[in-house]
């Protein structure tokens, strides 16, 4: 029996995030009969895309209303997909979206939630998702109760992108009535200083209490910068003022899974590996031998790293 699901594709300004096409490399290892939406101003411009990388069935969800994320608006407008097509999974990135969006969908559809998915199988006609659990300890495997949908939320960069597949784009009309919201999005501001987003970096710089002060965190920054990489945090110079909570990784901040991950001046407690250990290649710069770091790095540099970090920054801007 064939498992029908629903992708929900992510868009900003009009432009298609690559987890998406992540989401349909999950879909095809389920193997079932998929459907993917995006909600956009003009969702036509982009669900080509889609299509073209195995989106199956890509529904183009096209109204003005929709130009800007509103989980509000959003879920309702998915509910009324998710009522036409009957899918038993429903997938979407675990991004700060997407979280959002899955949880209010899981309420409205009497669903089941599972969050942060970093695997999938089949048993008979059931899906399986896996997800880790206890600090990544533990790998849960979570099937759905009988007649109930399952909604997840996919962990970024756990699965490589689909590269080419069938589909077909399938333009959708949308409810005006759907679009009324207690809450309206009158325009996206776009932060400042971080030009890289953390949960979709293939590199990622993280600086922890070793950088001794908050001046001390532009070095940091700088080796960042000469590997075009996003700049990561500890909680501890988060709670200290030194950097903002959208660059924390850890059990409280953000969860991660780059290529390449540095941790300099991190001691390694678990509340912070449990949201980077992951990384395909972890370098761990401390001076301390001892420090919990170096259990999971892949590299490690035991030395100062007001000495190292400058070295390595002027070697990748000359490279």
């Amino acid at each position: 029996m064939s498992i029908p699901i629903l992708v929900i594709a992510e868009q900003k300004d009009g432009k298609l995030a690559n987890v998406g096409f992540e989401l349909l490399t999950v879909a095809q290892k389920l193997g079932g009969e998929l459907t993917t939406a995006v909600l956009a101003e003009n969702a036509e411009a982009i669900a080509g895309d889609l299509a073209a990388r195995g989106g199956g069935k890509v529904l183009a969800v096209s109204n003005p209303g929709l130009k800007y994320y509103n989980d509000e608006v959003y879920a309702k407008v998915l509910t009324e997909l998710i009522k036409k097509y009957q899918p038993q999974v429903v997938l979407a990135p675990a991004t700060f979206y997407g979280k959002a969006l899955m949880s209010r969908l899981a309420a409205l559809n009497d669903g089941a939630m599972v969050s942060d998915i970093t695997g999938v199988k089949v048993d008979g006609d059931a899906a399986v998702l896996c997800r880790p659990a206890y600090g990544g300890n533990v790998i849960l495997d979570l099937a759905g109760s009988d007649g109930k949908i399952m909604f997840a939320t996919v962990r970024p960069k756990v699965f490589d992108e689909a590269k080419e597949g069938a589909g077909e784009v399938v333009a959708e009309a949308v409810d005006g009535a759907l679009l009324e919201s207690r809450t309206t999005v009158q325009e996206m501001v776009v932060e400042s200083g971080q030009s890289v987003n953390l949960t979709e970096a293939d590199v990622i710089v993280a600086a922890g209490r070793g950088v001794r002060s908050q001046e001390n965190v532009d070095l940091i920054k700088g080796l960042a910068d000469s590997l075009g990489a996003a700049f990561g945090a500890s909680r501890a110079i988060v709670d200290a003022g030194w950097t903002e909570y959208r660059h924390q990784v850890g059990q409280t901040g953000k969860t991660v899974n780059p290529k390449l991950y540095f941790a300099i001046g991190i001691s390694g407690a678990i509340q912070h590996l449990v949201g980077m250990q992951t990384s395909k290649t972890i370098v761990a710069i401390n001076r301390d031998k001892d420090a919990p770091i170096f259990k999971v790095a892949s590299y490690g540099i035991v030395g100062d790293l007001f000495e190292v970090v400058p070295a390595l920054t002027k070697r990748f801007q000359a490279g």
